[in-house]
């Protein structure tokens, strides 16, 4: 007998975030505006200087609604929290949807990498992850991008045009087409569109 779909069940259970150069502008204008019932959580992977320590997600907190906080061990990723992978540490999600940190090596250069987040938080959430690209150097996050977009997650790219620097997301254009290219101002927006959204 075919098991009978609940109505009014989220679509989408995830937010996976890659940014690098620019970054921390970027992120001043991506939080704040969501609201403190936004009812996702939020995974954040950032390339910055691995003696930087928690200071960007103290701030980002004091500027937020939602929580902001560096990913500890283990924990269990919930609703209205945004987590950021710490400096040097690569965040990944397990198939329960609790984070862990690995000092793996690099993966494009970059520890923490978006790509070892995307494809990890696509191996736990499936269809049900928005995967997102911003502004930044190198080509970190477009293969996990692609890999979420294979999976049927909804997939965003800044507009290259209005990013600090381009790369990334140039490079997340030419491994696969986007559901939304969107200038940065419009992503809150965007977000909450989505995360509102229900299964069909």
């Amino acid at each position: 007998m075919p098991v009978k779909k609940v109505q009014g069940t989220r679509r989408y259970s995830a937010v996976a975030i890659a940014v690098s150069t620019g970054g921390v502008e970027a992120l001043k204008r991506v939080l704040p505006p969501l609201p403190a019932g936004f009812p996702l959580p939020v995974l954040v992977v950032i390339h910055i200087a691995a003696a930087s320590g928690d200071g960007l997600a103290r701030l980002l907190d004091g500027m937020s609604k939602l929580h902001v906080k560096e990913a500890d061990e283990g924990e269990l990723a919930v609703a209205g929290t945004v987590y950021m992978a710490p400096p040097d540490y690569h965040m990944l999600v397990e198939l329960d949807g609790g984070l862990a940190l690995t000092f793996d090596p690099p993966v494009n250069f970059a520890r923490p990498s978006a790509d070892v987040l995307f494809e990890s938080a696509c191996a736990s959430y499936g269809p049900a992850l928005i995967g997102v690209v911003l502004t930044g150097a190198g080509s970190d996050g477009a293969m996990g991008l692609a890999h979420i977009g294979a999976a049927g997650g909804y997939t965003i790219v800044q507009d290259p045009d209005d990013a600090l620097m381009d790369a990334m997301p140039c490079a997340a254009l030419a491994c696969r087409t986007p559901d939304s290219v969107v200038k940065l101002d419009a992503l809150p927006a965007l977000l909450q569109k989505l995360a509102a959204e229900v299964q069909p």
